[in-house]
């Protein structure tokens, strides 16, 4: 199994999880590359994200082998068998414990700057990185999870060597895992995208967990017009047909427009472009709704990820939620797609009835809702990478098959991501433009 990226993987570990949902439970991300997995796994469950930082304590002249683990607030673990058979003096011991709990407490001071440790005192502590290997890393955090009070510990990775367990032993009261293919090499080999995580995106995903799970700042709102969108962000619940699917709606006071953004695949909600595009438009005064197309159980079936009138779908039905809810009645509508979004954005947008504003594609595939593309009535504006050539040719034939005003913009030296400096500040600009022209007419 292959995941597109740690957001991915994290969706498909959480739905894995549904049992703990209720419980008192802490996700425990392993710094850093564990966290982005960790932060999906939170939203799901409802529950507090932390981190749990650790350092394994490597024998003298043979670091790899670990003799123990220290953690914050001076929690030492040690392996007592290995520590005797390597012959490690309590001299070195203490010396290395000593050097680690250094990294421990520095790293830890970064993360916590703004916000302390959840207490796990009784509580059934999630562990969670975004794969193991030799396992080492893991059994150490697990343990130090229980030297802090959990009362449970469930160690869950997205994939692990087949046998894994075996490695992890009684380190853990559950253990989780996606996928343990055998022939396991490496962890970033079941990613289609594994870059390394900064401790600002580490930080970021904590503030953004706590941010969710304030009382003040967020609430959940289920059913069809259950209530008014408010003044501020929220997590909601929006009705789509058959299932409900988990949303990220923000209305300024007096926004009279709503964007609603369609994520592409392998993203979601937490998109952090997406998201940094919804934080721009909402301080241009727009109102923004970011949601997710698929249940975590229908994003296992890959076939669906790809459906187009599944997902165009999915956006009418959430577009008619949001009309539901009294203050949205009169908004006008946009959508902002990316990648495969954008063809479901469009799809949705050429219904009849749709009453779509404007539409935004960034890097989007409106070849994709070609059979469609002459019936679309909204704006459309068209925006691919300089260096993205064979989304730039697809956008290029597509455009000709628009009847609609449109636009094709080009952001020279981007590609697919927009991940090159200042690239994806202009794509913002140009979404904020086009529908502060188009949805406030």
């Amino acid at each position: 199994m292959i995941f597109a990226d740690r957001d991915d993987a994290g969706r498909r570990l959480a739905a894995r999880l549904g049992h703990l949902r209720g419980e008192l439970v802490v996700v425990l991300g392993l710094p850093r590359g564990g966290v982005p997995v960790a932060f999906q796994v939170a939203q799901a469950l409802g529950a507090p994200l932390d981190v749990i930082v650790v350092r394994k304590l490597g024998v003298p002249l043979q670091p790899e082998l670990g003799m123990g683990a220290v953690g914050e607030d001076g929690v030492r673990v040690i392996n007592p068998t290995v520590a005797l058979a390597a012959g490690v003096s309590e001299d070195d011991l203490a010396a290395a414990q000593v050097r680690e709990q250094a990294a421990v407490e520095a790293r830890a001071a970064r993360y916590r700057a703004r916000r302390p440790r959840e207490p796990l005192d009784g509580r059934v502590a999630v562990v969670v990185d975004a794969g193991i290997a030799t396992g080492s890393t893991a059994r150490a955090a697990c343990q130090i999870a229980r030297a802090l009070g959990a009362a449970r510990v469930v160690l869950a990775v997205p994939v692990a060597p087949h046998g894994w367990q075996s490695r992890i032993g009684e380190d853990a009261d559950e253990m989780v895992c996606v996928d343990a293919p055998r022939g396991f090499f490496a962890i970033g080999q079941y990613y289609g995208r594994f870059p390394q995580v900064s401790d600002d995106e580490v930080i970021a995903c904590l503030e953004r967990a706590a941010t969710l799970q304030s009382p003040a700042q967020a609430s959940t709102v289920r059913g069809a017009g259950a209530a008014d969108p408010p003044g501020r962000s929220e997590e909601v619940e929006a009705d789509a047909g058959v299932v409900q699917l988990a949303g990220y709606l923000t209305v300024p006071e007096a926004a009279p427009e709503i964007v609603v953004f369609v994520h592409g695949t392998g993203s979601s909600r937490h998109s952090p472009r997406n998201r940094h595009v919804a934080d721009v438009l909402n301080d241009a005064g727009l109102g923004t709704l970011l949601f997710d197309l698929l249940t975590p159980e229908e994003e296992l079936n890959r076939a669906n990820v790809f459906d187009i009138g599944l997902l165009a779908g999915r956006l009418a039905e959430v577009t008619r939620w949001l009309r539901a809810q009294p203050r949205a009645a009169p908004a006008a509508v946009g959508y902002f797609g990316a990648s495969t979004g954008a063809a479901a954005a469009l799809w949705a947008a050429a219904e009849p009835g749709a009453d779509v504003a404007a539409v935004v594609s960034r890097g989007g595939r409106p070849d994709l809702a070609r059979p469609r593309l002459a019936a679309v009535t909204a704006p459309t504006l068209l925006i691919v990478g300089g260096r993205d050539e064979v989304v730039l040719d697809l956008n290029r034939r597509a455009q000709a098959k628009l009847r609609c005003e449109n636009d094709l913009a080009v952001v020279p030296g981007a590609t697919h991501l927009f991940e090159e400096p200042g690239t994806l500040d202009v794509v913002t600009g140009l979404a904020r433009e086009w529908f502060l022209s188009h949805l406030t007419q």
